[in-house]
């Protein structure tokens, strides 16, 4: 009876995180239009950051104090912050929001194919391998008619969002091992890492001062940075140790009907046939990939 709560309390966060994602990318669609990328990204994380290590020491949780676990938030800022932040950012200047949601939304994809590769630490079935086809069909079906017939520009931007998309693959797997530390502290850590690396980087390339944000930039600014980076972060730490990188990651296509329809109803956005069709693969290789695992977990 127990395990069953617990598996719908994480089923329901799993939920929330897909909402909190899903207007991440409305949020940096809006954020960016007056605010350069690396200083918007820059700001996210420092923001963040200083929230989740307020509310640690709110709680009496200390920071580790080893080098070694500096190092490992560090690696973990670089694979789930530094490097997907900033290019989904940069890509938004050119990409629709809800385009990014749904190329974005492929990170299971890339977490089973590092994980059947690499790790292997999570099992591989035909069911998976067919999800990973399918969804492959799908991003080529959205960069291929899209991307190749939007004269290069959009192109580079919607590769960027897939590379972006590899590095959260990477970061889900590399999440698993902060086993044993309250979600609240890797989350914490790995925003400052990412903040430290930032800010700087923005002073010298952006020049802050000199910008004049609009007010929907920084209000932008400030529900990425407080909702779907803060809280966000927590219940993603939380779920990586529950549901596993795979099963965490498969909100990715409940995050991408709730992405697209945000950025339509406040942006006014909308995609043509060949997206939707991506989409519906897309989305069909994410739930195949994760459905078996998450039944696994309620038979347990």
């Amino acid at each position: 009876m127990q395990a069953k709560t617990e598996m719908t309390t994480d089923l329901a966060l799993l939920g929330v995180l897909a909402v909190l994602w899903g207007a991440s990318y409305t949020f940096i669609k809006i954020g960016v239009e007056t605010i350069p990328p690396i200083t918007f990204i820059a700001a996210r994380t420092l923001i963040a950051g200083g929230i989740l290590f307020a509310i640690l020491r709110w709680r009496g949780l200390a920071m580790p104090g080893d080098a070694a676990s500096w190092r490992r938030f560090a690696f973990q800022a670089c694979l789930n912050s530094v490097v997907p932040f900033t290019l989904i950012a940069a890509a938004e200047r050119s990409v629709d929001a809800g385009l990014a949601t749904i190329l974005n939304s492929t990170s299971p994809i890339f977490t089973f194919l590092l994980t059947a590769l690499i790790t292997r630490h999570e099992p591989v079935t035909s069911r998976k391998l067919v999800g990973v086809g399918a969804g492959i069909v799908g991003i080529c079906l959205i960069i291929g008619t899209e991307a190749l017939g939007g004269i290069g520009h959009q192109l580079w931007a919607q590769l960027a969002i897939i590379i972006a998309t590899v590095s959260y693959a990477g970061a889900a797997i590399f999440g698993r091992g902060f086993k044993g530390l309250d979600p609240m502290i890797p989350a914490a850590g790995s925003m400052l890492c990412g903040a430290i690396m930032l800010v700087p980087l923005s002073l010298i390339v952006d020049r802050p001062w000199s910008i004049a944000p609009s007010t929907a930039s920084v209000l932008a600014l400030l529900g990425l940075s407080v909702f779907s980076t803060a809280l966000a972060f927590v219940i993603y730490f939380r779920l990586i140790h529950t549901l596993g990188s795979v099963g965490t990651t498969s909100q990715a296509y409940l995050r991408v009907p709730i992405g697209v329809g945000i950025g339509a109803l406040f942006l006014g956005e909308s995609l043509g046939p060949a997206v939707w069709i991506g989409m519906a693969c897309v989305v069909a290789g994410v739930a195949a990939m994760t459905i078996p695992a998450r039944s696994r977990a309620i038979a347990r």
